[in-house]
């Protein structure tokens, strides 16, 4: 038992600070491109030291959801307001952001001119096993690709009627093959336990182009390389980056 004060820093503190390690990784994540590591291997070696465990070190397009964005922008208004501005909180929501807007470079990237393409996205809710779309990096990139005159597909197993409510002038396809089919290239945005199980030949033989681009690093550079995908990850390093290849 605590105080209201202590009480409210508890639960903003926690998440906050899970989010923190979220954004770090990810940081990491970009250096690793950067100078030709992989963040798989080096979130492990970190994830060994009991100091710092191995849950929230898994790189990607950033964190969403109900609890970390809301917490972590109510703790740093908390800050500010009472004078005390928190530094580490403020980064770890600017890394976030920051780690949308590469994906969409990503994106550009690997698949180039984006007007005119047909892109698939597998997966809409923030994280697998919900059909929560708050704050969701999927919706934000199928929201961003339509700007730019790409015709969007999208599916997920079970968050379609939520995203119908904030997606326009997306195609809403009734499986993982209807969205391949034909596509420029494929973003992987949801960790579902069906898309690391794709029979990944039938998806290179569906596409126009087998251009991939992987949010969640659920596949590895290079079998993918090995079957003839043009594919980038997270953190994955140049070596590993098929996309530089």
């Amino acid at each position: 038992r605590t105080n209201v004060e202590s009480a409210e820093l508890i639960k903003y503190g926690a998440n906050a600070f899970l989010a923190t390690k979220i954004s770090f990784i990810n940081e990491m994540a970009n250096l690793c491109e950067k100078v030709g590591a992989d963040v798989k291997i080096v979130a492990r070696g970190m994830g060994l030291d009991n100091r710092i465990g191995s849950k929230f070190l898994h790189a990607g397009a950033g964190y969403g959801g109900s609890c970390f964005p809301k917490d972590t922008l109510a703790l740093e208004s908390f800050g500010r307001k009472a004078g005390y501005p928190l530094k580490i909180v403020k980064a770890t929501i600017d890394v976030n952001k920051a780690q949308r807007l590469r994906m969409m470079e990503k994106i550009r990237g690997i698949a180039g001119p984006l007007k005119g393409r047909t892109i698939g996205i597998l997966g809409l809710s923030f994280k697998p096993n919900t059909d929560d779309i708050r704050d969701s990096v999927a919706i934000d990139l199928a929201k961003l690709l339509k700007k730019e005159g790409v015709k969007v597909r999208v599916f997920d197993p079970v968050a379609m009627d939520n995203a119908r409510k904030v997606l326009k002038g997306v195609d809403f396809m009734d499986d993982v093959w209807g969205t391949v089919q034909g596509a420029d290239a494929l973003v992987l945005a949801t960790e579902w336990n069906e898309f690391r199980r794709l029979d990944m030949a039938r998806v290179k033989r569906s596409m126009k182009h087998p251009v991939v681009i992987d949010c969640k690093n659920i596949y590895d550079p290079l079998p993918m390389a090995q079957m003839g995908f043009k594919y980038v990850g997270v953190g994955r390093g140049i070596k590993g980056d098929t996309a530089n290849d």
